[in-house]
């Protein structure tokens, strides 16, 4: 039993030398010291749906993405602003999977993101789009902003100007 105990701790560590471990909900993606869960919409959707004393701000994004890219230090600037409001940006990737560790975590610290961000890794997108919004139709960036008294879903971008407007009309 202590054998199977050791090899089992030995491939698990390997997989963590090589920057991915798996868990029951998520793939933890790790370089640098920046680590990004990916998950499935299904143990994703638990962000979408948490109802506490906080206003979460959803961003769906993609570094391939230009009108992502360039709202992104909005959201930074939001998660820095308002973190003392009882509010928490969670920067969600639409990345594709093969490309986690060759595009976003260097991109992630690039641009030295502070805000959680996560990798949604669920190909179809026809099931799970419409939980997130019935409106959506897919297209990228779209936010989500929420708490226990009010939610909103934009498929647009923003200025800082509009997304901070938007976070005051929650947390008033």
């Amino acid at each position: 039993m202590k054998i199977f105990f050791v090899f089992l701790f030995g491939c698990f560590s390997a997989l963590a030398q090589n920057g991915i471990v798996n868990t029951d909900s998520y793939k933890l993606f790790s370089s640098n010291g920046i680590e990004v869960k990916s998950y499935d919409f299904k143990s994703f959707e638990k962000y979408l749906n948490r109802y506490d004393e906080k206003t979460y701000v959803i961003n769906f994004w993609a570094t391939w993405c230009l009108p992502c890219v360039k709202e992104l230090p909005y959201f930074e600037s939001l998660n820095n602003n308002f973190k003392d409001k009882n509010v928490e940006v969670i920067l969600v990737s639409l990345d594709m999977p093969q490309k986690i560790g060759t595009g976003l975590l260097p991109f992630i610290e690039k641009k030295k993101l502070k805000s959680v961000v996560v990798h949604l890794n669920d190909p179809d997108a026809n099931a799970w789009i419409e939980k997130v919004d019935k409106n959506w139709s897919g297209a990228i960036p779209a936010t989500v902003i929420y708490n226990a008294k009010n939610r909103k879903f934009y498929e647009q971008s923003f200025t800082y100007e509009e997304l901070e407007k938007e976070v005051q009309s929650f947390i008033q």
